[in-house]
């Protein structure tokens, strides 16, 4: 009896023995899958993200949209938001056409005059996609998507993914069109945040530091 306990308990051992020794295997795998992804997938931190965004726009051939938060840029963020205008003017002059959605909120139309004034379309939406979502889309092919510090609208984008993929950028632009429709125009949300506050264009270009000379040329539209 004592030696078929022996036995028995020899057959566990190396049962256990050869799970642990495929447990490590797999996990070797694992591992493997996962580093291979992310050679494919780029992490990127928040400088990186916008040259990521600004070379991209720059290799754009037919459209590029963009999904933005649009919040009032902070003073080293400046230099930022003047390489991406300066890009939304570089390629519509060559054809290029720029649309950028961003949450309906009054102290996003500094930034969506600054790019309307490039020559983007710019609109607003309610969308929830658009809320909690950023990234662009460069030519239905790439896609760079930015990640927030935390929750919310106005968390700063701290890191993002540069991500060649058709598939992924269809996906995007597909949300993007559906809110897109039934945003508001630039021209449109200002002359409406005018007519509901009764705020003056000089009021509104104080408050959020907009050119007051554009301010004015819309309301007057």
């Amino acid at each position: 009896m004592e030696a078929v306990l022996l036995i028995l308990e020899s057959v566990l051992l190396v049962f256990t023995i050869v799970l642990l020794l495929y447990s490590i295997r797999e996990g070797k795998e694992r591992k493997a899958i996962i580093m291979e992804v992310g050679k494919a997938t780029k992490i990127l931190t928040r400088q990186e993200y916008f040259l990521a965004v600004t070379d991209a726009m720059l290799d754009a051939k037919d459209e590029v949209i963009g999904c933005i938060t649009g919040r009032l840029p902070k003073q080293e963020d400046r230099k930022r938001t003047a390489d991406i205008t300066g890009r939304i003017e570089n390629i519509m002059s060559h054809g290029v056409t720029v649309k950028y959605l961003m949450p309906k909120f009054p102290d996003r139309l500094h930034i969506g005059t600054l790019y309307s004034k490039a020559g983007a379309e710019v609109r607003y939406s309610n969308c929830l996609a658009v809320h909690d979502t950023r990234y662009i889309v460069v030519d239905d092919a790439l896609a760079v998507i930015g990640i927030p510090e935390g929750e919310g609208d106005k968390e700063s984008t701290k890191k993002g993914y540069r991500i060649p993929s058709e598939g992924l950028a269809d996906i995007l632009r597909d949300y993007f069109y559906r809110c897109w429709d039934s945003s508001t125009t630039h021209e449109e949300y200002v002359r409406e945040l005018i007519r509901q506050t009764g705020t003056s264009p000089k009021q509104l270009a104080r408050e959020f530091d907009i050119d007051l000379d554009e301010l004015e040329r819309l309301a007057l539209k």
